[in-house]
């Protein structure tokens, strides 16, 4: 496994520890989210809205822009509320 065209190993002690504990977990694949990626909010009150992914204490956070305004505001999010947004 790897990014950016380099390879890397997963340590071993983190496969068993997947191996062991998801088996006895209710658990679902979901997106990679990375801090500072372009992310849209796919649920909730501002579905469709786009921005940048924070993460703030334990919780993510997205930065929208109002351009109109020239403000931009971060506001709270569940993981499950986004996306990444790729580029097309």
């Amino acid at each position: 496994m790897g990014s950016g065209g380099s390879a890397s190993q997963i340590p071993d002690a983190e496969i068993d520890l997947l191996r062991s504990e998801l088996p006895l977990r209710k658990f679902e694949p979901h997106p990679y989210l990375v801090v500072g990626s372009k992310v849209r909010i796919a649920s909730g009150p501002l579905a469709g809205a786009s921005g940048i992914l924070l993460r703030k204490k334990n919780g993510l956070r997205v930065v929208l822009t109002v351009d109109l305004i020239c403000q931009s505001v971060a506001v709270e999010v569940g993981a499950n509320e986004i996306e990444p947004l790729h580029a097309h």
